[in-house]
């Protein structure tokens, strides 16, 4: 009965705190860049098509997708799909030189893998992007709906951040959401990485 009422009340509070990181999704807020950094991020989300895999060898590609893909089938029934959003999750993460599940736990948390979701703020797609980035780095007609479009801006805002912050995850997530500190977003995605998608190998790698 009292492991019983522990799993109610953790499922309780963390329903909690979902609830007040909906109050205030997608809402990054916009700071003046300096040239270099607005150059330098306009070059980091321009588009180039994704290499066939970031993964060191095919075991390891193979180990992942299935793992993922099983955690992920009831948010997203359509295997195909589904397959093509890990790779590209993977890679744009990757790429950006952040961890693949962090970023499978922030989309739940923004968007819950909802490709055309838009909140109140007007922030779009699976990792609810402020339309304001795209002017800002001079690409205004970018379609931020667009699978790896929003993914390679999400992941390059989220980059951005972490720089600004010199690595401190707690203080970017908080920029990126629009909530600097304010604790419930950032334990939010913590959350959902480490309980739900959490995933350890040393293997991978960027091709």
């Amino acid at each position: 009965m009292t492991q019983r009422r522990a799993t109610v009340a953790g499922i309780a509070a963390f329903a909690a705190l979902l609830q007040a990181a909906a109050a205030f999704a997608g809402n990054q807020q916009y700071e003046p860049l300096a040239a270099s950094v607005q150059a330098a991020m306009s070059s980091a989300v321009s588009d180039r098509a994704p290499p066939t895999s970031a993964f060191t060898d095919s075991m390891e590609n193979v180990q992942w997708l299935v793992d993922m893909s099983r955690r992920l089938e009831k948010r997203m029934p359509d295997r195909d799909a589904r397959l093509e959003f890990l790779r590209a999750v993977h890679y744009e993460a990757t790429r950006a030189g952040l961890d693949p599940q962090l970023v499978l736990g922030l989309i739940q948390v923004e968007s819950g893998f909802k490709k055309y979701a838009v909140s109140s703020a007007g922030a779009r797609g699976y990792m609810q992007v402020m339309p304001f980035w795209a002017k800002l780095l001079g690409r205004g007609d970018d379609n931020l709906f667009h699978l790896r479009t929003n993914l390679r801006y999400g992941c390059t805002i989220l980059r951005h951040y972490l720089d600004i912050e010199q690595g401190d995850l707690y203080r970017a997530l908080g920029r990126y959401n629009g909530s600097l500190g304010k604790p419930e977003y950032p334990n939010l995605v913590r959350s959902a990485w480490q309980n739900q998608w959490s995933y350890s190998s040393s293997r991978i790698a960027l091709r």
